[in-house]
């Protein structure tokens, strides 16, 4: 039964694996050989977008990784979690693309006629688009973090899962703030609507070395010391 099973969450492992190559192939710089060198460095000048989107892929496939590593669970929830998380994922690919490849513009973002957006409105909704995105994603994965804790026994392991949700959740709140200063920062806020995105690090470091300072997890059972031999009986039994 047990061999069952780690069969089944090696499928579904694998069956996200194969999702997750097709998203990246969504981020291909081309598909197609260039037949000049004008050609050539239009793609050259594609790749630090690739680059970027490439490795934000990487962490929530990192991610998904360690959830299964750790708790390789396969059922009926899991897998529909799972599965909608994939979903957002490949839908997530062309606005992440499409968001850096205007950061990434010599120029930066540029607004008017000609450019890609028409109003600083486009642009808010565009970092919406995003945060919303990249919330769920890990609103999906504290999720399955949470059937995790419900599903296992040992109190050690339900706790890594505990301390794991609120890894994901620490996530969501960087991309709740991103899309408050977006929409109600105004034209001071609107600009660092993209850069709080770089307090996933330091938030990240706060939030576990607070685990482990005051979250600590559960001691195990005492060992009950044996309990002493019955004392001998002096007296001989009279035959």
């Amino acid at each position: 039964m047990a061999a069952s099973a780690e069969h089944d969450v090696t499928r579904l492992e694998a069956f996200s694996d194969a999702v997750f190559g097709f998203a990246i192939t969504l981020l291909v710089v081309s598909l197609e050989v260039p037949n000049s060198f004008d050609e050539l460095m239009q793609v050259m000048r594609g790749l630090p977008v690739f680059a970027v989107t490439f490795a934000i892929l990487l962490m929530i496939w990192q991610e998904h990784h360690n959830l299964f590593r750790r708790f390789p669970s396969m059922d009926g929830a899991t897998i529909w979690l799972n599965g909608a998380l994939l979903f957002v994922v490949v839908s997530y690919i062309y606005p992440l693309k499409f968001l850096f490849g205007q950061i990434v513009l010599p120029a930066g973002v540029r607004f008017g006629s000609g450019s890609a957006f028409r109003g600083v409105d486009q642009l808010v909704t565009l970092m919406v688009i995003y945060g919303a995105g990249f919330s769920t994603i890990f609103l999906l994965f504290a999720a399955m973090y949470w059937r995790a804790a419900r599903r296992v026994t040992d109190p050690a392991r339900r706790h890594e899962a505990r301390v794991l949700l609120g890894h994901s959740l620490v996530y969501v709140g960087v991309a709740v703030l991103s899309m408050a200063l977006a929409v109600f920062g105004g034209s001071a806020g609107t600009p660092f609507s993209g850069v709080a995105y770089a307090m996933i690090g330091p938030c990240q470091g706060l939030y576990h070395g607070l685990t482990r300072r005051y979250w600590k997890p559960p001691l195990p059972s005492a060992a009950i010391p044996p309990a002493d031999p019955a004392p001998a009986n002096d007296a001989r039994e009279i035959s």
